[in-house]
Parts: structure tokens; C-alpha cells; sequence
């Protein structure tokens, strides 16, 4: 199985920005469909963001705007570029594939002070 390690979280202003990073570790990684995932405290995971093979992006309705997904096939890698936060985006923030879901590493802590 692929293992996807995520750093770049951190502490930051709402108003400000964070990028996130993703980087798969096996070499079974798929050029396939990818996303950003978050789980805030008490809440279930949900999506934030996918990019297709082709690197056409979708969006949360509330992210749409501020974030923005990336990738780098060559690095088996996807970034997260987060703008504008707010302190509803405070979450352990997880990357996996949109279909055929691998084991979820450790996440990325994102916390926004007010």
C-alpha cells in the first residue's frame, strides 16, 4: 500500500495562509484522482479537495476560493495551499486518494487563532 506522510500544519492568524504538503512513500503510488481530507475535533472526516490525473481541482463549497490543490506527479506529491483562514478550518488535515482509500497517516494539524 501506499503511505502518504503530511506536513506543513502548524498555528496561524485567521487571515492567514498555510501550505500544506503530502508526499507518498511507496512506489505504488497511482497517478490516480487525490485529495485533501480534514477531521475536525468531535466531527467526521470530510473532503476538501480533489485533483484528477489531468490536475482539474474540485472544491468543498467552503473552501472554494481560499484553497487550492496542486500536484507534482514526479514527486508523488500534492500541496494544499490554504488562504484566508478562518476558525472554522481548524482540523488534523489528511491526504489519500478520492477512490480506493490507503491507510490514513498522521495528518497535519491546522489551528487558526481569532
Amino acid at each position: 500500500q501506499v503511505q502518504f506522510v503530511e506536513s506543513g500544519g502548524g498555528l496561524v492568524q485567521a487571515g492567514g495562509s498555510l501550505k500544506l504538503s503530502c508526499q507518498a512513500t511507496r512506489s505504488a503510488f497511482r497517478v490516480d484522482a487525490i485529495s485533501w481530507y480534514r477531521q475536525a475535533p468531535g466531527k467526521q472526516r470530510e473532503l476538501v479537495a480533489s485533483i484528477g490525473r489531468g490536475g482539474n481541482p474540485v472544491y468543498v463549497k467552503s473552501v472554494e476560493g481560499r484553497f487550492t490543490i496542486s500536484r507534482d506527479n514526479t514527486k508523488k506529491a500534492v500541496y494544499l495551499q490554504m488562504n484566508s483562514l478562518t476558525p472554522e478550518d481548524p482540523a488534523v488535515y489528511y491526504c489519500n486518494y478520492l477512490f480506493n482509500l490507503q491507510s490514513w497517516g498522521q495528518g497535519a494539524q491546522v489551528t487558526v487563532s481569532s
